[in-house]
């Protein structure tokens, strides 16, 4: 799973550069807020595994109005950090890695 590099933005986090996209609209559960927001990170130059985070926050785009706090940079960085610490390899071939920082989530009724 590749991203689309239209509407990916660059990071480079302790020397390596990757990119990662937030997807502009939420999905059905996201937008509801039922469902917490999630982004995607890969190596910039090299294909690979694909990062997935799931955050404990809803999608800043949510259809209901609850109120999220935006995805930065920095959160990026730190999900990388963390997610290699986890055994994270970006450019070897496989499946998404999944990481997961959900805990606190509370959905909408």
């Amino acid at each position: 799973m590749a991203l689309v590099r239209k509407g990916s933005r660059r990071i480079v986090v302790d020397g390596t550069v990757y990119r990662w996209r937030l997807r502009g609209r939420p999905t059905y559960f996201q937008g509801l807020a039922w469902s917490p927001c999630t982004f995607a990170v890969e190596h910039a130059d090299i294909p690979g595994v694909t990062l997935v985070v799931t955050t404990d926050q809803p999608h800043p785009s949510n259809w209901i109005g609850r109120e999220a706090e935006p995805v930065l940079p920095s959160g990026v960085a730190a999900a990388v950090r963390l997610a290699l610490r986890e055994g994270w390899s970006p450019t070897a071939p496989g499946s998404a890695f999944h990481l997961d920082q959900s805990a606190g989530f509370t959905p909408s009724h």
